[in-house]
């Protein structure tokens, strides 16, 4: 099963895809935001060449769990998506997915301006990882319920 992750910012959309296996996740090139039109077109381009089965978006919560104008904007644009594509759609926690992969990014000594370019893509990243691991352990532990309720 692949899944698309999709980081939507201001400027730029962090895109990420995990393996066949849904195990590891992978950074895919950044989209520019130009128009609105264009963001579904591409990333319908992608869904299409990449064999996506499911979709997850970054949710951008504040720190209090709540959540702002922001995550209203990629709820909107998850339901866009989900009628377009026909795809299951989930959401995960992206808090401090950037601030993590610029920790990263600094300690592997990327200038600044390699930063600004693959930022966007790391976040993506980072927070697929996030949720291909939690869906692992639910996975592993509901068979160990199966298997001790047989």
């Amino acid at each position: 099963m692949r899944i698309l992750a999709i980081d939507i910012g201001e400027k730029r959309i962090g895109l990420a895809i995990s393996d066949a296996l849904g195990i590891t996740a992978q950074g895919l090139p950044t989209i520019e935001i130009k128009s609105e039109q264009e963001i579904y077109s591409k990333i319908m381009e992608i869904i299409k060449e990449k064999n996506v089965d499911h979709l997850v978006f970054g949710l951008p919560r504040n720190m209090n769990g709540t959540l702002g104008p922001q995550a209203k904007k990629v709820q909107e644009c998850a339901q866009k998506f989900e009628k377009l594509s026909n795809l299951p759609v989930d959401f995960e926690d992206e808090r401090l997915s950037t601030v993590r992969a610029e920790q990263v990014l600094l300690e592997a000594d990327t200038s600044r301006a390699k930063r600004k370019k693959v930022i966007d893509k790391l976040a993506a990243a980072i927070f697929l990882q996030s949720y291909l691991d939690r869906k692992g352990i639910e996975k592993n532990e509901n068979n160990k319920n199966n298997k001790s309720n047989n």
